[in-house]
């Protein structure tokens, strides 16, 4: 038999076999009476059904045939002879394979787009010498990973082209098809191999092992990219331990928003920062966070979903932990996005309730109407409890006695180490003086564009509560406008301590409370023992109160005593940069450029 007439023929029996049952027949005796049922695995819980005795043959003997075709397919594949790769053609590979010129068109139209400080990274493995070991490339939804992958295959010469191939995995596809197609692929004299969505293979966590230990060993580079980070994580952990190069695109900073998308502006990189959307062609109307529609959609798609695959993939479903019960309910999805949510609305919670603290009139509206010359002084009559109430009441979480299942406060803890392992979440530690025991965390976001649109959704949410009715559209607008324009502030501060905080691995960078104001951020070197303490504001304009905490004696002398040598004070604004009685007055969007 030929090597097509052999394929023919597998192909032939894995037709037949897609028609016939899976599963086994087992049987059960009880009080003397035998029964049978049929056994079966679906969505990776085991099934029984009972068979009926008119029904048993006909099912039985499907079965058998399956069976027989598996072992005939077995054999025949075993008889494949891959010698003569010359007269291989497309319907030899099981998966979706592109190579030679087809992957320079499936570069082309990615060849003017700028690339991501990580592609470094990718190009180096590809070109260094790397022994036995993979590149894990991971990350969220549209953060670049296939569009790094299409910029080096953009890059290559041709004869290295000529040795490249792109596998499209896709959930149908298994691992023992993967190992098919690489064998053949090694066979040709492929070199460089990029196994794109290689976590939707529902046995890729257990087997993952097989591209570092046969592929990589045998010198074959081999780049696996998907967007189920967790499951990288545990793998990485795990099957590809010590053989794996971990490189994640999720953050995206805003120096890299600024350069690759040719955007310019913090406020911009607020409202939308945190994918790598259409490269800059209009952004503000296709990116994921341009509504909070879009922005729920990501979160369920991108990281709810994210979450539950690869802990319904990882060593049956054992990583589950505490959120078992709630996947069983076909609950876990949902949980993930109220958690998301829950940490963006107690984030705008907080933000109301730290600037409007001192504001404790209530809402009068003939008392705003006469303020519509003065529209700043508008939300001085707001009741800060009536407007944290009516956020509470809006929130787009279920109620206990609506939820099928109760989230548990360990549920909600469980979520967050793995919002926090796919890089989503981060907390920095608020410190305290003189009370030097006292510290508590606040939650950032590194895709800030999530956290403003789910924010300002609430805020419009909040507009249209009976508590504002008597408003006029102007008053609700300078009542938008404000409480947004404090969120940008807070976001600001959250992206400058996280960006911050990235960039100095070795300092720790912290934001420090006194019994009266705080120092917005601290960078601190515990082995130089020095510090360097900052203001951080959304204004472009300069006053003299921006910077009183920075020269209050008695804060200054605290902080020196816990953190050593005060090195330098500054405030971080949108203006020029500027020295004003000795405060270093510095442009944000500068500092963050500057950031190593």
């Amino acid at each position: 038999m030929t090597f097509n007439e052999t394929n023919n023929r597998i192909a032939e029996f894995q037709e037949k076999i897609a028609s016939l049952p899976i599963g086994s027949i087992t049987k059960k005796t009880v009080n003397g009476k035998t029964y049978f049922y049929h056994r079966f695995t679906e969505n990776k819980k085991r099934r029984e059904k009972f068979i009926s005795p008119k029904d048993f043959d006909d099912l039985k003997a499907k079965i058998d045939l399956r069976k027989k075709l598996e072992k005939e397919i077995k054999a025949l594949k075993k008889q494949l002879d891959v010698e003569d790769l010359s007269s291989l053609q497309e319907s030899v590979f099981i998966t979706n394979i592109l190579m030679g010129e087809d992957l320079r068109l499936f570069a082309r139209s990615v060849r003017t787009y700028k690339k991501r400080e990580c592609f470094n990274q990718l190009y180096d493995y590809i070109y260094g010498d790397f022994k036995d070991k993979v590149l894990i490339l991971y990350g969220l939804r549209r953060t670049g990973k296939t569009t790094m992958i299409r910029q080096i295959f953009a890059d290559m010469q041709k004869s290295d082209l000529a040795c490249s191939a792109f596998i499209q995995i896709t959930a149908k596809n298994s691992l023992a098809e993967v190992n098919h197609d690489l064998k053949i692929l090694q066979k040709q004299g492929i070199k460089f191999v990029f196994l794109d969505e290689v976590t939707l293979m529902e046995d890729f966590i257990e087997g993952a092992a097989l591209f570092s230990d046969i592929f990589a060993s045998c010198g074959m580079k081999v780049v696996l990219s998907g967007t189920d980070s967790l499951g990288f994580i545990f793998t990485e952990d795990e099957q590809l331990y010590d053989r794996g190069i971990l490189l994640h695109t999720t953050f995206i900073s805003y120096r890299e928003f600024e350069m690759v998308l040719g955007i310019h502006g913090i406020d911009e990189y607020i409202r939308y920062g945190g994918t790598m959307s259409m490269s800059g062609i209009n952004y503000n109307e296709n990116s994921p966070f341009a509504d909070k529609k879009k922005a729920d959609e990501y979160v369920d798609t991108a990281i709810a979903r994210n979450i539950q695959h690869s802990l319904r993939c990882y060593q049956y479903e054992n990583h589950f932990r505490n959120l078992k019960d709630l996947y069983e309910k076909d609950e876990l999805t949902s949980v993930v996005n109220r958690v998301v949510e829950d940490i963006n609305h107690r984030f705008t919670i907080d933000v109301l309730t730290k600037n409007f603290k001192s504001h404790d009139l209530g809402i009068s509206a003939n008392n705003l109407r006469k303020d519509r010359e003065n529209p700043n002084d508008i939300l001085d009559r707001i009741n800060t409890s009536k407007v944290t109430d009516s956020i509470k009441k809006l929130l787009n979480i279920l109620n206990k006695e609506e939820q099928k299942i109760d989230i548990k406060h360990i549920h909600a803890l469980e979520v967050k180490e793995y919002l926090d392992l796919l890089d989503l979440t981060c907390d920095i530690d608020v410190l305290f003086l003189p009370d030097v025991s006292t510290k508590t965390t606040r939650t950032l976001i590194s895709q800030p564009g999530l956290r403003y649109a789910q924010s300002g959704a609430l805020i419009n949410s909040l507009l249209i509560d009976k508590e504002f009715s008597s408003l006029s559209f102007a008053e609700r607008k300078t009542v938008q406008e404000r409480i947004l324009s404090e969120i940008r502030g807070r976001m600001l501060e959250d992206i400058v301590l996280l960006e911050t905080k990235i960039s100095n691995p070795k300092q720790q960078v912290f934001v420090l409370q006194f019994p009266v104001g705080e120092f917005d951020m601290v960078i601190f070197d515990p082995d130089a023992g020095n510090c360097k303490i900052f203001e951080i504001k959304h204004s472009d304009k300069i006053v003299s109160t921006q910077y009183r905490h920075l020269v209050d004696i008695k804060k200054c002398a605290d902080t020196e005593h816990r953190f050593g040598t005060i090195l330098g004070k500054y405030v971080l604004y949108r203006g020029e940069n500027k020295i004003i009685d000795g405060i270093q007055y510095l442009n944000v969007e500068e500092y963050l450029r500057n950031l190593a």
